[in-house]
C-alpha cells in the first residue's frame, strides 16, 4: 500500500512539474497572436541555425533563442537549446541556469539532460553534483550499443575527481589583466612573445582588422595579428595591427615566435586544411608568409607550433594518423629537425606516449631553456577540457611525466595558449573573466612558487583561459621564486663610431665541444639581438659583419645559476688601421702558453678574417694582470702571443703579415688603482680577468 501511495505521489509531482511547461503552440497564446508569431519566428530561425550542416551557428542561434525565451520562458526545448548555445560560447558558465530550467519544466523532454546538467555543474566546479548527474546519465546508456557515449561520461567523471584533488591543493599565482593598451572589449587571445617578454604578438577580432569584414557564422570580425612592446618602459605600448603581408582579408592568427622575435609562425586556414606558415622580420616589416615544407604542413590539420631556442627543432601539433592506431582526429605533439644542408624540416618524430595521451593535445610551447615544454591536453589528469601541463626532457632524451599546472591556472574549461617567460616566473595566458574588458583578454600570471607562510588578504578573481568565474584566495605579499637555469643575452649591434644599427651574424659556440650550436642575425634596422643561454655550458659568442672586425664574448653559465638577463651593446669596429679587439674565446691553462682545444673556433674565425682581407697585417699581443712576477708575466704574455701566431701560420697565413708582442701587465684595461677601490672580491677578480687577455690590432691594410 505504501509503495502504491509513493508511486502516486511521484506521478503527481512529475505531472505538476510537466504541467509547468508551456510549448510554442498558438493555442497557448490566443491573447497575444502578434507577439507569439514574432517569437515563433525567432524560435524556428534558431532551430534552423542549429542544424549540423554546414555546422551549428551557436552565436547567431543564441540571439534568436533569447528573444523567443523572453516571450515564453517556460519552453523546456528553448531553455535547453540556450544552454547548448552557451556551452559553445565564451560564457559557458551561463549554461547551467538554462539546463536547470529545462529540467524543472519537463524532466523527460531531453534524454541527455542529466549529461548536460553534469556539464553545467562541472563548469561551476560543483564536483559532487556533476558526478551525480553524470552517473544518472551513465545508468541510462547501453554500453554495447553506444560505447563512445559510455566512455565519454566515464571521462567526465574522472575529470571531476581530478578537479576535486587539484582544487584542494591550489597553486600560488597572481593573475593580472594586461590592460587597455593591449586588450579590447573584443576577443583577444593566443599571445606569443620574445624570450624576455619585451614584445608580444596576439590574435584579435577587434574593429580595424584588415578589410573590416566579419565572419558570418559567428558574427565576429575576422582574425588579425596585433603587437605591443615595452622596450622603452615597463608599460605596454598601445597595440597596433601589424598589417600586410601577414594580415589579409581572411583569418590570420599568431602561432609562435622565435626567441629573438625574428621569425613568426602564423596559421592559415587553407579552406579547412589548416597549415603553418613562416614569416621573417626585418625591422618592422614582415615577409610574406611561406608555408612550411610538407614534412610539417602536410594534408592534415596543424594549428600550433614552437621553435626551440637554437632554431634547430620545431615542435608542432598535428592530426596526422598514427601507423599503428590509425586515428586521424587525434591531435598529438611532434618534433621536426632542421636539415641545414637541404634547408628544410624533416625527421619528424612523434613524442612518446608519456606526453601524448589518447586524447587531444594542443597549444605547444617550448621554454627558452630548450628542454621544458608546456602544452595543453584533454588527457592525463585534466579537470575538464584542455588543461595546461609541463614536462622536461632529460639528458638521455626521455621525458618526465607531465605535471598538471594546477588550479587556478587550470579550470574545468579549455586552458590553452600558456607561455612562460625565460625567467620561469612570469607566464601569460588567454582568459575570459567577468571583470575583464569584454570578451577574452590576455593576462599575466605570476608563479609564486612553494607556499611560505602567506598573509591572506581578501579575495581575487583568478582564472586561466576559462569561461568560468573562479573565486580564489589572493596570497600576499609577493614571494620571489628561483628562476630558470638560464641566461638571456640581449642588446644592440652597432657601428663603433656612428652608433648606427648593424645587421650582423651571431654564432653561439659550445666551447667544450667546439661546436657551433646556433646561429642568429641581429635586426638590420634596429640592431637588436637576443640569445638564450641554457645553464650548464661555457659559451663562446662571435658577432660578425662584412667590412668589420668580429667581436667575441665568453659566458660560463653554471647549471645551478639563477635566471639572469644581461644587456650588452656590441659595437663593431671597421677594419681600419689602429683598430683592435680582444679575443675573448682564446684559452690557456694557468701559467701556461699552450692553446687549449676550445680556442680553435675563435682562431679559425681570425684565420678566415685574414683570408678575406689578404692585405691585412696584424699584431697579436698577450696581456696579463699585475699579480706575480713582472718578468714572468712578460715572458708568459710573449709566448702566448707567439702561440697564436704559430697557429695562424700553420693554417696558411703568411708569417710576414703577423707580429707578436708580449706586454705583460703594462697595458691594463682596469688599473690597479681602480681595482683597489673595489670592495667585492668577485668584482676584483673580474677586473683581473679583463686584464688577462689576447688581442689583435690592425697594423696595415
Amino acid at each position: 500500500m505504501k509503495t502504491i501511495i509513493l508511486t502516486i505521489l511521484v506521478a503527481l509531482i512529475g505531472s505538476s512539474i510537466v504541467a509547468q511547461e508551456v510549448t510554442f503552440d498558438k493555442k497557448n497564446f490566443k491573447d497575444d497572436k502578434k507577439a507569439f508569431k514574432e517569437a515563433e519566428n525567432h524560435f524556428k530561425t534558431a532551430d534552423e541555425l542549429m542544424l549540423p550542416y554546414p555546422f551549428p551557428r551557436y552565436g547567431q542561434a543564441l540571439k534568436h533563442y533569447l528573444k523567443a525565451q523572453a516571450f515564453n520562458p517556460k519552453s523546456a526545448h528553448v531553455n535547453y537549446q540556450i544552454g547548448i548555445c552557451y556551452l559553445n560560447a565564451p560564457e559557458k558558465f551561463k549554461a547551467l541556469e538554462f539546463f536547470q530550467q529545462s529540467f524543472q519544466l519537463n524532466p523527460s523532454a531531453k534524454p541527455d539532460i542529466h549529461y548536460f546538467l553534469g556539464r553545467g555543474f562541472h563548469l561551476k566546479m560543483d564536483w559532487d553534483k556533476a558526478i551525480q548527474h553524470y552517473q544518472t546519465h551513465k545508468s541510462r546508456i547501453d554500453a554495447k550499443k553506444d560505447l563512445e557515449a559510455y566512455m565519454d561520461v566515464n571521462k567526465r567523471i574522472f575529470e571531476c575527481q581530478s578537479g576535486k584533488k587539484l582544487v584542494a591543493n591550489p597553486v600560488r599565482v597572481w593573475i593580472d589583466n594586461l590592460g587597455k593598451n593591449v586588450n579590447s572589449k573584443y576577443p583577444d587571445y593566443g599571445m606569443v612573445m620574445t624570450a624576455d617578454a619585451s614584445e608580444i604578438f596576439f590574435t584579435s577580432r577587434r574593429p580595424g582588422t584588415t578589410g573590416e569584414e566579419k565572419d558570418e557564422f559567428i558574427d565576429a570580425y575576422f582574425e588579425d595579428v596585433y603587437t605591443s612592446n615595452r622596450y622603452e618602459s615597463e608599460n605596454w605600448t598601445v597595440a597596433k595591427n601589424i598589417g600586410a603581408p601577414i594580415n589579409t582579408k581572411g583569418h590570420d592568427a599568431a602561432v609562435a615566435l622565435s626567441p629573438d622575435g625574428s621569425k613568426m609562425i602564423v596559421y592559415i586556414d587553407d579552406k579547412g586544411d589548416g597549415n603553418l606558415y613562416e614569416s621573417k622580420r626585418e625591422g618592422d616589416e614582415w615577409s610574406k608568409p611561406k608555408i612550411f615544407n610538407d614534412a610539417v604542413s602536410g594534408p592534415y590539420h596543424e594549428a600550433s607550433a614552437w621553435y626551440t631556442p637554437d632554431g634547430k627543432e620545431l615542435y608542432f601539433i598535428s592530426e596526422r594518423p598514427l601507423e599503428k592506431r590509425g586515428d586521424p582526429k587525434d591531435r598529438d605533439i611532434y618534433v621536426a629537425t632542421w636539415n641545414a644542408d637541404k634547408e628544410r624540416w624533416g625527421n619528424v618524430q612523434r613524442l612518446p606516449e608519456t606526453i601524448n595521451s589518447k586524447y587531444n593535445e594542443d597549444g605547444i610551447y617550448v621554454h627558452p631553456d630548450g628542454k621544458t615544454i608546456y602544452f595543453s591536453s584533454k588527457g592525463h589528469n585534466s579537470m575538464g577540457g584542455y588543461d595546461v601541463f609541463k614536462a622536461v626532457k632529460n639528458e638521455d632524451g626521455t621525458w618526465t611525466e607531465p605535471e598538471n599546472m594546477g588550479y587556478p591556472i587550470n579550470t574545468p574549461d579549455d586552458d590553452v595558449f600558456f607561455t612562460v617567460a625565460a625567467n620561469g616566473r612570469d607566464a601569460y595566458m588567454t582568459s575570459f573573466r567577468e571583470d575583464g574588458l569584454g570578451d577574452k583578454d590576455l593576462y599575466k600570471v605570476t608563479l609564486l612558487g612553494a607556499k611560505k607562510d602567506p598573509i591572506l588578504s581578501g579575495e581575487d578573481m583568478l582564472l586561466a583561459n576559462a569561461d568560468v568565474a573562479i573565486r580564489a584566495v589572493q596570497i600576499e605579499p609577493k614571494v620571489e621564486v628561483s628562476g630558470s637555469k638560464l641566461m638571456i643575452l640581449k642588446g644592440k649591434v652597432r657601428d663603433d663610431e656612428t652608433k648606427n644599427p648593424l645587421q650582423a651574424e651571431i654564432e653561439l659556440v659550445d666551447n667544450e665541444t667546439n661546436e657551433v650550436i646556433a646561429e642568429f642575425t641581429s635586426d638590420s634596422k634596429t640592431g637588436r639581438y637576443l640569445v638564450s643561454l641554457p645553464g650548464g655550458k661555457n659559451y663562446g659568442i662571435a658577432v660578425k659583419a662584412k667590412d668589420y672586425l668580429f667581436h667575441s664574448e665568453n659566458f660560463d653559465v653554471k647549471q645551478d645559476a639563477s635566471y639572469k638577463e644581461v644587456e650588452v651593446n656590441i659595437d663593431l669596429k671597421k677594419v681600419n688601421v689602429g683598430k683592435s679587439i680582444v679575443l675573448k674565446n682564446i684559452f690557456f691553462d694557468l701559467s701556461k702558453y699552450s692553446l687549449r682545444p676550445e680556442s680553435e673556433i675563435e682562431l679559425n674565425r681570425l684565420t678566415q678574417l685574414l683570408i678575406e682581407n689578404p692585405n691585412l697585417k696584424i699584431e697579436i699581443s698577450g696581456h696579463t694582470d699585475s699579480r706575480g712576477s713582472a718578468a714572468f708575466n712578460k715572458e708568459l704574455s710573449k709566448n702566448r702571443a707567439q702561440a697564436v701566431v704559430t697557429y695562424l701560420v700553420e693554417k696558411g697565413i703568411d708569417k710576414g703579415r703577423l707580429v707578436s708582442a708580449g706586454y705583460g701587465p703594462e697595458q691594463p684595461i682596469v688599473t690597479d688603482a681602480e681595482i683597489a677601490k673595489m670592495s667585492r672580491r668577485t668584482e676584483k677578480e673580474a677586473a683581473h680577468q679583463k686584464n688577462r687577455r689576447t688581442e689583435f690590432k690592425v697594423l696595415s691594410k
